[in-house]
Order: structure tokens, then sequence, then C-alpha cells
């Protein structure tokens, strides 16, 4: 079966000679051959030039690029790629780590595979796909992936139900595709944490925010903290193992709550420092006695689409400027937004906003970002989506 060419419209290969891997609809003049969501397309120029191959998908991003080769997109392909991801995770420290168990193995465009997350929890992989085409070559990649890890990987799930487009042909099905997992604890630099791959956000556990706990343990001796938009508890067990005297964590999900409460009580059992509320965010910083020193801000995407940020960026504005404001003096903030379309520089220019109204002395300490097995490709800038500040309020 021929691959089906698409062919640009005179000028529009320009992003592509600088390696971005995405081709929009209004780009593509013409297909030549059948084509079919999900299809390996070749791309040419207006001129007919061979430019790259890519997967085609009904929608605004039309083609993410594979590879600017003229090389077959095959098991070996998908199997050197995955190789090339597991490279640079062990070069991170993140493998073969008893300290930690938990990291991401693929992260779409950064590892050259658009369209496919894959994390890892122990002896698990859990993966989405969120391209009809990723969603095609499945059975390859799971072939790939046990391949590459061995008898070390005891189980695959699929968590693709809630990211493939929702008009697209096929009907993903969440579930086991190798094994089944009996142990859903996980580590993360000493501390247990239980994953819910099956019925919680993403594929269980947020694994970008590593370091930036990490970094939060180090602020949180003798300090009271707030954890809000907590979620499983991350960074509230880690300002635990910090030595902070008292840990509030607080989310609108009582799910999140009580997966919290469950994580706390694995590391801390017994631990009376810490309570949990199954509360709305801003009404329980509007309503707090309690004067806190130390206030995490880590809430979902407020922003999915560039048509929404300005109404996102007025959300984000709102928790920052309560939070400057019941902060107690000496107290440190870390603030962040998961929204990929918010720039940092809009995100710095909304935190000096909430922070101008709050009249504050407030000194940017860090800045933060995600780690190294969540990669950015040079080419695409789109991939870094985790933005935070550290600020130091007087």
């Amino acid at each position: 079966m021929e691959i089906p060419i698409i062919n640009l419209k005179a000028g529009k290969e320009q992003s592509l000679k600088r390696y971005h891997p995405w081709i929009f609809s209004g780009a593509i003049k013409n297909v030549e051959g059948e084509l079919q969501e999900g299809d390996v397309v070749i791309v040419h120029d207006n001129s007919g030039n061979f430019i790259g191959k890519g997967h085609y998908q009904i929608g605004s991003i039309a083609v993410r690029m594979l590879t600017f080769k003229n090389i077959e997109i095959d098991y070996t392909f998908f199997e050197e790629r995955l190789k090339s991801a597991l490279k640079l995770r062990k070069i991170a420290g993140l493998t073969d780590n008893d300290d930690t168990t938990a990291y991401r193995l693929v992260y779409g465009e950064g590892d050259r595979l658009p369209g496919l997350i894959v994390d890892i929890y122990g002896d698990t992989a859990v993966m989405q796909m969120h391209t009809v085409a990723m969603y095609r070559v499945k059975s390859i990649l799971v072939k790939a992936i046990q391949s590459i890890f061995g008898d070390s990987l005891k189980a695959i799930y699929d968590k693709s139900e809630g990211t493939l487009p929702y008009k697209s042909a096929v009907e993903p099905c969440n579930g086991y595709l190798i094994g089944r997992s009996q142990e859903n604890v996980a580590f993360e630099n000493g501390l247990k944490f239980y994953v819910d791959w099956e019925k919680g956000q993403k594929t269980g556990f947020f694994i970008d925010q590593r370091e930036n706990r990490r970094l939060l343990e180090q602020y949180s001796n003798d300090r009271t903290v707030l954890n809000m938009f907590c979620y499983t508890g991350g960074f509230s067990f880690y300002a635990l193992r910090g030595g902070a005297n008292l840990v509030h964590s607080v989310d609108s999900s009582e799910r999140a709550v009580d997966l919290t409460s469950k994580n706390v009580e694995l590391n801390f059992p017994g631990d009376s420092r810490h309570k949990s509320f199954a509360q709305d965010a801003y009404k329980f910083m509007e309503t707090c006695k309690e004067s806190y020193n130390l206030i995490i801000l880590d809430p979902p995407a407020f922003a999915k689409h560039l048509k929404v940020v300005k109404n996102a960026l007025k959300g984000y504005r709102k928790f920052n400027a309560k939070a400057l404001e019941i902060i107690s003096s000496g107290g440190i903030l870390f603030t962040f937004s998961c929204s990929q379309v918010i720039s940092m520089e809009a995100f710095r220019t909304m935190v000096f906003s909430a922070a101008a109204k709050s009249g504050r002395n407030i000194r940017v300490i860090h800045q933060l970002s995600q780690p190294a097995d969540h990669p950015v490709s040079i080419y695409h800038p789109e991939g870094e989506y985790l933005k935070g500040l550290v600020l130091y309020v007087e």
C-alpha cells in the first residue's frame, strides 16, 4: 500500500526546515492518495521536495512529524526511539534507582514520539495515546517496551480512554495490555505513594513535580504549610519529611483528599501534624484561621486552549493575590501553572500583578520548570508547559 503524500502550500515548509514537528491544516495544499486519520504520510513542499514523514490526524494540527529523514516507520523505528528515551532517563539517574521508581519514559515531542506518553511506576508501564496514529501502533509499542525492559517489567496498562480525540473512529478502553500489577506503591526520593492509574488523574501521579517537591522539602523545617490543590499529597508528605510543624492539604475532590491522607499515613503513620480538607480552594483561603508561612499553589490547568488564556490568567491572579494576602511575613510561596498555552512571561506578569496588589516586599528566589524526564525539544518550545516561581514574602 502506497503512503499518502501531503503537499504543502508555498512557504509553509519554513517551520519544518527548522525541525518544528507540527503541520497545521491550513498549510496543506493537497493530498495524493487515500488518506485516513492515523495514517503515516510523506510530506512534500510546494515544489515536490521531500520534507519528512509524520502521523496524520483530523484537526488543527494535521500532521505530527516523526522524522525528517526518508526512513521506514516500522517496529525498528519505534524501538530505537524508545531506547533513546530510556538512555536519557538513565543519564538522569532515574533508572535502577531504589529511591525513585517512578519516572516518565516517553514525553511526546520531547522524545520524538508525538502523541505518546509512557510513565513507569516500578514494574508497571502506563501508556497514554493522544493520537489515533499512536493508538493504531499500540501492539508495536507494547512489543518494543517489553523488548527494552525485559523481565523487569511485569505489566503495561493502557489509559487512553480519555486522551484520544473525541470524534475519532477508534473506541479505546482502559485496561491491561500485558500482565497485571499487584503492587501500586511507588517511590520518589525515598518517599512512598499510592498510584491509581486505573481511576486517578493523568497516569495516576504528577511525576513532573518531583524535583520541585524536593526543593520544597528544603524550605519546610519549622514551617506551617498550606498545600492547595493537593491531589495525591506529594508536596504535603515532602513538607512533613522536611520538618514542618503543621501541614494542611486542600482539594475540592474527596477522592483526592482520601488519597492524600493514605499517602501521608503510608510515610508518617499516626502523624498528627497533617490534616486534609475536601473544600473549595478559594473559600478555604478566605475563611482559614491558621497563619501559614509556606503555601503551595499547584492548580490544574486553567487554560487548555488559547481562547481561554485571558480568563485563566484572571483565575491564577485571584489565587495568587489571596495567597500573598494571607501568608505571614517571612513566608514562602511556591506557585505554579501547568497550562501549556500560558508562557513563562505571561505567568510572571500575572504573579507581578498579584504581588503589586498586595503591596508587600516580594522577591523571586527560584524559577522552576519540569524535570529531565519531561524533556523539551529545542525545536518544539511548546513542550515546556510547567512553570513555577518561589517567592519570599515580607
